[in-house]
Order: structure tokens, then sequence, then C-alpha cells
């Protein structure tokens, strides 16, 4: 299944418009897949709404009609960024239509944009990310397979629906890397001893344990040999950030979010990181920079006698 969404609407040309901009976002965009499968449900709910208004036609479409939908979505109680990421989604599809000619004019190029501030993702300090990555149980199987899990992804930043669909041919021990792969990109990130040590250990005498013998392709599985889902993960590194006594608000990224974090507390390139992380946007990797700004000044003004 690759999540994308099947979108029933009156306007007759929509569902050929929308397998066009598909293939264009994926071939020529090099859009991910959570991305594409975004901007279709985006438009889906774009184009329900302007059909209850008798609009049936893409070429009868309005940039007021679009700030209409905008502003109903404000009212509604839509989150900015939830406002934020519909507007991107129109603006994509629109600009690909009048950029193959199938508009005369765009009419998202009038539609207003919210302001969003960008939210500084929550970390874990060097020392809880150290507690975290000490819970599992190593004595079990169940622990030794968490323990590598967690060690890999702090070691990478990959995303943790990487970190999922990762298979056994990615993985090079020998040299110390892994391949994250999407669609027709890949990116190769290293990792340190620590990983390497707690991979090693999973490989060789548990994962066989959990595949039951089966010819299984991934790394890291359920107890019952099958890929792990993301609320599986989930489920996993919520009890290990109760047992080490964590109280901040952690999310499936909060690893992914310290890696970058810690890399550039530590000196790391941005650029280097970006390509770590795999950031298309290096404003997106900036935040971390951001981030280790504030940290320094609240250092600052903790300790600078003349503060």
């Amino acid at each position: 299944m690759n999540g994308k969404i099947e979108v029933q609407s009156q306007i007759p040309e929509f569902q050929q418009d929308m397998k066009q901009f598909v293939s264009y976002m994926e071939e020529e965009k090099n859009a991910s897949n959570s991305t594409v499968v975004s901007y279709q449900r985006d438009l889906k709910k774009l184009f329900l709404y302007l059909d209850e208004k008798g609009i049936r036609r893409i070429g009868d479409i309005t940039s007021t009609n679009l700030n209409s939908y905008i502003l109903q979505m404000e009212k509604q109680g839509f989150s900015m960024s939830s406002v934020s990421r519909s507007v991107a989604s129109m603006r994509a599809f629109f600009h690909y239509l009048f950029k193959v000619r199938k508009m005369e004019d765009d009419p998202s190029e009038k539609v207003r944009s919210p302001h969003v501030d960008k939210k500084i993702p929550e970390i874990l300090t060097m020392e809880e990310a150290i507690s975290l990555l000490e819970q599992p149980d190593t004595t079990t199987d169940k622990g030794i397979r968490d323990k590598a899990m967690l060690e890999l992804l702090y070691a990478t930043g990959m995303r943790v629906s990487e970190l999922l669909a990762l298979q056994m041919e990615d993985i090079n021990l020998p040299m110390n890397y892994l391949i994250c792969r999407e669609r027709n990109k890949e990116r190769v990130i290293p990792f340190g001893k620590e990983a390497e040590d707690a991979l090693k250990i999973y490989l060789e005498k548990t994962r066989e344990k959990f595949i039951h013998e089966q010819d299984s392709v991934w790394v890291f599985t359920n107890c019952s040999g099958d890929a792990m889902s993301r609320q599986g993960f989930w489920k996993i590194i919520k009890s290990y950030v109760q047992k080490a006594g964590i109280k901040k608000d952690i999310t499936p990224h909060t690893l992914r979010h310290s890696f970058g974090a810690h890399l550039v507390q530590n000196g790391a390139d941005l650029r280097a990181v970006q390509e770590m992380m795999g950031h298309a946007d290096i404003s997106t990797t900036q935040l971390y920079m951001d981030m280790n700004v504030r940290r320094v000044r609240e250092i600052y003004a903790k300790a600078h006698p003349r503060r």
C-alpha cells in the first residue's frame, strides 16, 4: 500500500489533473511520499468545499474561492500549520496547472498565507538521551532489539518511518553506514561504535528469534516477525521515556531532533547535518542552529557576572 488517496469529486477534470499532478510531483519535483499524500488529502478537502459551492469546473476557480476556503478553515479552528500546509498544497497544484497551460491564470497567486512561527521542537539533553538509550534490558531478546533501534535512531537521525522501513541490504556493518531510501532518492548515513555494537548483537543473536526463520527483508520486526508499525515503536519509546523518568513532551521525532541539535551544538557543519537528515531546505536544519544560539544565550544569562 503506497498511502495514496483516491479522491472523488464532481469536477470532471479533477481526477485526471490530480493523477498528472502526482506524477509531476514524484518524477520532476522528487517529492517524498508523505508530501504527495498530504497534498492529495488537502486538495480533496478543498474540492469537496468547491463542490458544495457549486463550482464544478477547474477554470471557474478564483482566488476569492480559495481565500474563502482558507477563511472557513480558520473559523473552524484549524491550526495555523494546517492552514499553511493547505495553502502550500493548493499553490503547488495550481502552479502546475498554470505551468502546463490548463489554466489561463493561477488563482493561488493571490491567496494569503498565514504567518506561522516555526515551533522549536522539544529535544533531550545529551544526558537524557544517554539515559533513554540505557533503559532497554539487554538480558532479554526484546531489550536487545529495542536497544539496537534506539541507538541507531539517535546515531543517524533517521525518521522513525525510515528506521522501520530499513532492510538488511541497507546496512553495511563493516563500514559503519546505512542507506536510507525513499523512491528514487537515497542518502548514506554513518553511525558510531555504540550503534554498531548494539546492532551487531541484535543481528547475530536475536533477529532470527523475531523473524521465526522466515525470509524477512526487514531489519527490525515485531514479535510476530512482521514489519513493525509506527504505533508499536511509539509505545516502545514511551515506556522507556517513563522508565528513564524524563518529563518532557516526547514525540517519535524527539531523538531525530536531538541528533540534529547535538551535532550542531558540537560544531558540525550545517550542510553536512542537512544531508544526513535528508532536509530538502537548509532553513529546516537552521532551526537547530537557532536552538544552539538560544542555549548559549541562556548559559550566558545565568553565568556572566555582568549580565
